[in-house]
């Protein structure tokens, strides 16, 4: 089948197509794709357009080039931008992603927590047990005890992780709280209490349930 690229520019209309042909199925995952001759011809473009249009692709992470062993799919379609996925999210998603994330990340810091990690925990676990007076400085305090805890787990992919949801979970709790206050704030707070313990005599299972058990609460109660 030949399919003319009639629309400028024309790298970019046949990196278009190729999505296309990908998304519907055509090449799955770890496909090699026809030869350069072959794939040209088939989309009604000369083989330099061909070129930037892989190009282009790989810019996205859809492609990738091997030499001498052809060009690859390494993705069925072109991911979202973070922040315009975590703006369609609902918080609910939100909350799932962090337990999945912070469980994990507080087991980690059971195993790897350094004095000065534990000393950091406990400092923003006193932080958080004084700034509850207003809703956002109650957020921003618990934001960094649980990141304390995060960095606790040295490392740095799930820091960044944790980091990319900070803007999304930081308004949507505000918001949240000052619809309805946190149920419960002295089991909250001793939650976090037990968390921090965990930590400190290194028991990783501990730990990680604490985490799950604390974050899934929330996720009930405002969800």
């Amino acid at each position: 089948m030949v399919v003319q690229v009639r629309r400028h520019p024309l790298a970019e209309q046949a990196a278009d197509l190729l999505l296309e042909r990908i998304r519907a199925g055509e090449w799955p995952l770890g496909h090699r794709l026809p030869g350069e001759t072959t794939l040209a011809a088939q989309l009604g473009v000369g083989r330099s357009t061909l070129r930037e249009a892989v190009r282009v692709l790989a810019g996205r992470g859809v492609l990738a080039s091997r030499q001498g062993a052809g060009v690859f799919v390494t993705a069925l379609d072109v991911p979202d931008d973070w922040d315009i996925v975590l703006r369609r999210s609902t918080i609910a998603s939100v909350l799932e992603a962090r337990i999945a994330i912070e469980a994990e990340a507080a087991a980690l810091a059971a195993e790897r927590r350094t004095p000065a990690d534990l000393r950091a925990i406990r400092r923003a676990l006193t932080v958080r047990a004084t700034e509850s007076r207003t809703v956002p400085g109650l957020v921003d305090a618990d934001t960094a005890f649980h990141r304390a805890v995060i960095v606790a787990a040295h490392n740095d992919i799930l820091t960044q992780l944790f980091d990319t949801f900070l803007p999304r979970s930081r308004t949507a709790m505000i918001d949240m709280l000052n619809i309805r206050p946190m149920p419960a704030p002295d089991e909250d707070h001793a939650a976090h209490e037990r968390l921090a313990d965990a930590i400190a005599a290194r028991d990783p299972e501990a730990a990680a349930t604490h985490s799950r058990t604390h974050l899934q609460a929330i996720k009930e109660a405002f969800t």
